[in-house]
Parts: structure tokens; C-alpha cells; sequence
């Protein structure tokens, strides 16, 4: 399985299919080192379309990539310098001979100098793509990234690191404003789950609005392993390199949370606050997809405050999301923090590990079945999330806590057709009490339900009030501005 599926990977790199044409043995060691290699540095993120834009705007600032650690910030930077004509250079500030460049007070030529040296940079005419990883280790590297923007525009810097909220909070720095942009890393997508997986053809299906019947029920099958699976890029690489070796993806989960676990002690500025953070983060998978308090958090006796600071500590370092409910019927959707969130965590497979939920999804035919709907909601958090990553979208969602008429829904959406409200449920359309209520209440013409079904849409009448439905399958949740378009007229 293995080379079958890296080579269908590699299609388009003739070094990469040349080489793998030349072994004949399945399933040794040698086979899955380099269906690892290939899968790692071949599979194609998203993201990569919005670096060639940045590449080619005639406005580019310095880019800083912003992500929690390991959903593949560093092996983006390096794909993309293989896809244009440049001359790369790599700084790691975590090295002393590299932070060292930037702690010299020299000027931005300078330090571009000293740079090229250091990394035996070659000289040319072609332009230069400086690379700053872990930028938050030296303060004074993100000073700088003003002159770089404002003396040095021919260099296409980009900067990128694992801690940068919680690094640049702590020592009260921050970017320059108006000096740099921004781009937001999240674990993959389905689509990119595809793509490593080989399944090129399924992924053109998934892109085809709507999908088309005859792909449904493979495309919902790959869509519940990818919920099993999640999308962080190690554990991907692993599954698909291993022929989907439970065992495999579980050891890079637990070798993912230990290196969370050892992060804290850069977060608590106290023994006190780190002991907060370390079960607020060992409590978090267990809680994503639902709504929760503060005070007592995961079991404990930590008051609201404590509880509160954590959370919003580990939010900043891109591990979750604190998701607040909306009681606007219209724009803008303005979350209400007074009331209690929801969670969502980084990745549905690290959180599936960590809960010991994997046991329950092998063969599921329908996520909204499973923990009370509560993985459903995480899952397409985590998709609706990575469909944006040049700002930083927050997820929101509805709720009406009135006596005897209380209702939540799911999430809502602003679209440019107005506010659109989204259901995450199978079953029979008059069961989605919560959407005909909000649809009742703002007189919205166009509502969502997401669910296991095939993609169609159709009226519906709730006490007097009409609306267009539109059904599109969970795979699909991170393409619904593309269904409405198409979807809303008919």
C-alpha cells in the first residue's frame, strides 16, 4: 500500500517516481523511511497558494506565520522555496550562532550580511528568501522586522514560530503594526488529508460543487477516518506511510502532547500557574465540543480566575479555542463572554487520543452519533478554522436562553449572502428545533444542515415561517460559501 500510495504523491516529481520504480519489496523498513520522507515533503497545504500570492503581491511585507507547534509552519516555508526561483536562507533562532546575529545591534544590511555568511549563502540575481524560525526567542529580531519593510523590500522574509502569543505577551513585545502581515497555520484539512493520502481523484470530487453521487459514500468513509485521524501533519504522514497503523500514529500523539506537557513551564511565570496549566491542558481533550465553566475545571478545586487564565494562556499558544455564544440574530455577531464557551482543541485526532475515543469511531457511520455530538462540533470547528488563513477567523455560535424556549445551534456564519445558520445534525428535518428557531426569530431566508446525506436542498415551512434548507455532507463543511452559491437558488 505504501508505495502505491506515495507514488501516486509524488506524480509530477520525476526524481521521487524514478527512485521509487527502482525498488521492488513492499513493507520493509527502507519503504516506509522513504514513503515518510516523500509524504512529508511532497503532500501540498493550502497555505502554499497563499505564500505565492504573498510572493508575487506588489505590496508584501514580511510575513510572519503564526500556528501551534508541529502543524507544519517550517516544512511549508521549505516546500514553498522549492516552488520558486530564489536564493533560500534558513535562520533558527533557538541556535546561539544565529540569535547572536540579531543581539548585535547592527543595522538590517549588516545583519543581512552577517546572515549570508553564517549560512554560506551563494550570491546572485536572484532574490532572496530569508527564512526566521522560532523569531520569539529574540525579541530583537521582531523589532527589526520594521527595517526590513521599510530599507530591505527586495528580501522576501518570512518568520514563523511555536510560542509566539505566549513569548511575545510574557515579554511584552509585539509586532510592528502595519509592517508585517499575517498568515495562520492549523493542523490540515480534509482536502490536504486526501492529498497526503494519495487520493488525488477523490480530492477533485470533494472540490466539485456539489459533490458528485457516486463519490459520496467513499468520500464520507475517508471523512470519518480523518476524524479518527485528525490532521496534524506527523500523524497524518505516519498513518499513510504505515498503512494506517493505529499503534504508529498513536506513539506520535503521545511523543505531541509530551512535548505540550514540556512547553508549560514557558508559559506559568509561577509553580502555582504551571501546575493550572498542566491540567488544564491534560483536562482540555476530554472537553472539546462541549460548553464549560471555569470554575472547577476538568474536576478540580481551581476557582474561576485561576481556571480562566489558563485557558485563555493556552488559547494564545493556538492549543484551543475558547468558542463564545452569540445571542445577535443579524450583523454583527458579537460574542457574548458572559456567557459559558465553547471548547474546541487543537486537532480532533490528538484530542480523540488523549479522551481514548478511537476505540468508539473504528467503522462509525454517522460522527453525530458519537459523544453526544460533541466530536461532530470539533471536527467542523477544525475545518471551518483552516478554510481561513490570512486572519484569524473565530467561530461562533448561537444561543436563546429564554425560560421554556431554550435552544443553541451549532454555529453561524457571516456569508455574503448575510447570516447563515448551521446545523450539525442527521435525521429528519423536523428535528432541527434550534435552526427552525433562529430562522423563526430573524426571518433569514437561507439555513445549513450539516449531516451524513448527499447534497440537496429543498423548503421548508416552520410555524408559518419559510426558509431554503440547504444539506450538505459533513465533508463538505469547509466548502458551504461554495454549496449556497449553487445550492441556495435551486
Amino acid at each position: 500500500m505504501a508505495i502505491a500510495v506515495i507514488t501516486r504523491i509524488a506524480a509530477g516529481n520525476a526524481i521521487a517516481i524514478d527512485f521509487i520504480g527502482k525498488w521492488s519489496y513492499y513493507n520493509t523498513l527502507f519503504q516506509q523511511k522513504w514513503a515518510y520522507f516523500v509524504i512529508k515533503y511532497f503532500f501540498k497545504r493550502k497555505a502554499l497558494n497563499d505564500l505565492l500570492a504573498w510572493h508575487n503581491s506588489s505590496t508584501r511585507k514580511p510575513l510572519v506565520i503564526r500556528g501551534a507547534r508541529q502543524v507544519g509552519k517550517t516544512s511549508l516555508v521549505r516546500s514553498f522555496a522549492t516552488k520558486i526561483k530564489c536564493r533560500f536562507m534558513e535562520l533558527n533562532l533557538e541556535r546561539p550562532s544565529h540569535a547572536s546575529i540579531f543581539k548585535s545591534g547592527m543595522s538590517v544590511n549588516e545583519v543581512v550580511d552577517r546572515a549570508l555568511l553564517e549560512c554560506r549563502t551563494p550570491t546572485g540575481d536572484d532574490p532572496l528568501l530569508l527564512f526566521i524560525d522560532e523569531i520569539q526567542e529574540v525579541p530583537e529580531a521582531v523589532a527589526m522586522l520594521r527595517f526590513f519593510y521599510e530599507e530591505r523590500p527586495d528580501i522576501h522574509l518570512i518568520a514563523a514560530g511555536s510560542l509566539l502569543e505566549v513569548a511575545l505577551s510574557a515579554a511584552a513585545i509585539s509586532f510592528p503594526v502595519g509592517r508585517v502581515e499575517f498568515l495562520y497555520m492549523r493542523p490540515m484539512n480534509f482536502a490536504e488529508f486526501l492529498h497526503a493520502a494519495g487520493d488525488s481523484s477523490l480530492r477533485d470530487a470533494l472540490h466539485t460543487i456539489p459533490a458528485p453521487l457516486y463519490a459520496h459514500d467513499l468520500l464520507l468513509k475517508r471523512f470519518n477516518q480523518y476524524a479518527l485521524i485528525g490532521g496534524m501533519p506527523e500523524a497524518v504522514t505516519r498513518y499513510v506511510s504505515t498503512g494506517g497503523n493505529l499503534d504508529a500514529v498513536n506513539q506520535v500523539y503521545a511523543d505531541l502532547f509530551t512535548a505540550f506537557r514540556d512547553d508549560i513551564p514557558k508559559y506559568g511565570r509561577n509553580e502555582t500557574m504551571r501546575r493550572v496549566l498542566l491540567h488544564t491542558l491534560e483536562s482540555a481533550p476530554y472537553k472539546a465540543g462541549s460548553r464549560i465553566t471555569f470554575q472547577g475545571f476538568g474536576g478540580s478545586n481551581y476557582r474561576s480566575r485561576e481556571a480562566g487564565e489558563a485557558l485563555r494562556t493556552l488559547e494564545r499558544a493556538m492549543l484551543l479555542e475558547l468558542v463564545y455564544p452569540t445571542t445577535a440574530l443579524d450583523v454583527p455577531l458579537m460574542p457574548n463572554q458572559r456567557k459559558a464557551p465553547r471548547l474546541h482543541f487543537l486537532d480532533v485526532g490528538l484530542a480523540n487520543h488523549q479522551a481514548g475515543l478511537q476505540s468508539n469511531l473504528v467503522g462509525i457511520q454517522d460522527l453525530s452519533d458519537v459523544y453526544r455530538g460533541r466530536l461532530i462540533e470539533q471536527v467542523i470547528g477544525q475545518e471551518l478554522k483552516a478554510s481561513v488563513t490570512r486572519n484569524n477567523f473565530q467561530l461562533c455560535f448561537w444561543v436563546r436562553d429564554k425560560a421554556l424556549a431554550q435552544a443553541e445551534l451549532d454555529f453561524v456564519l457571516t456569508t455574503e449572502l448575510g447570516v447563515v445558520p448551521v446545523e450539525a445534525k442527521s435525521g429528519a428535518a423536523g428535528k432541527l428545533r434550534s435552526l427552525h428557531q433562529f430562522v423563526r426569530l430573524s426571518n433569514v431566508p437561507i439555513a445549513v444542515r450539516l449531516y451524513a446525506g448527499v447534497p440537496a436542498s429543498h423548503d421548508v415551512t416552520f410555524e408559518g415561517v419559510s426558509y431554503r434548507l440547504i444539506n450538505i455532507p459533513y465533508y463538505a463543511s469547509s466548502l458551504i460559501p461554495e454549496y449556497l452559491k449553487v445550492l441556495a437558488g435551486r
